[in-house]
């Protein structure tokens, strides 16, 4: 069996990865690269945090977020994920806005891979604020909180935030994470998540 082929079976399974992870040690420079400065982490003290930097409009993240969704479910109690939505040019300000006012009105569980479909899917231009806002009211949310929260300056500083994350860990591409303030995992499909949890036990060891 070939080893991404391994993996994916482990990643269906459910089946931890400590052992596989400590087998096949992750290549620096290649699997992962370690930060020559150490990001600040939102994690409380004794959590590792783990960043995931995505992009609605991009196939790869669309593609990833169901084993990333499934990785969460499993991950242990000491691992925090939280999500960052990339900006690399001002096109991308509108779609990181609709992540956070989908965070601040409670809305992610709902309508979050639901905005993944809506794009590579049905192929609806949620890139710009009309068709968001549009899209977002069909789904049954009041047009006007939508539109308050959407442009409050608390949105743009977090979509700011995001973006300065992003150049904090250098991401060049997405989907991409981040562990520990540590560490940067650019996207290699299910091998990302390998790659993670043993940098996650690498953490563990301080």
């Amino acid at each position: 069996m070939l080893r991404r082929d391994f993996t994916l079976s482990l990643i269906a399974s459910g089946a931890t990865l400590p052992a596989f992870a400590q087998r096949v040690a992750p290549k620096e420079g290649v699997e992962y690269q370690r930060l020559p400065k150490q990001v600040p982490v939102q994690a409380p003290a004794g959590k590792i945090e783990v960043v995931e930097f995505f992009a609605y409009s991009c196939i790869h993240c669309f593609n990833f977020e169901p084993l990333l969704e499934d990785w969460e479910k499993r991950r242990p109690a000491d691992v925090v994920l939280r999500r960052a939505p990339v900006a690399f040019s001002p096109a991308f300000e509108p779609m990181q806005r609709l992540y956070y006012t989908l965070e601040s009105m409670n809305l992610l569980g709902s309508l979050h891979a639901k905005v993944f479909k809506a794009i590579h899917e049905e192929r609806l231009p949620l890139t710009t604020p009309g068709p968001i806002t549009e899209w977002v009211v069909r789904q049954g949310v009041d047009r006007a909180k939508f539109t308050q929260v959407y442009n409050e300056g608390s949105t743009r500083a977090k979509a700011a935030g995001a973006a300065m994350l992003q150049e904090a860990y250098a991401i060049e591409g997405t989907p991409a994470l981040g562990v520990a303030g540590r560490f940067m995992v650019p996207g290699q499909g299910p091998n990302t998540l390998v790659v993670a949890n043993a940098l996650i036990a690498e953490v563990r060891k301080g």
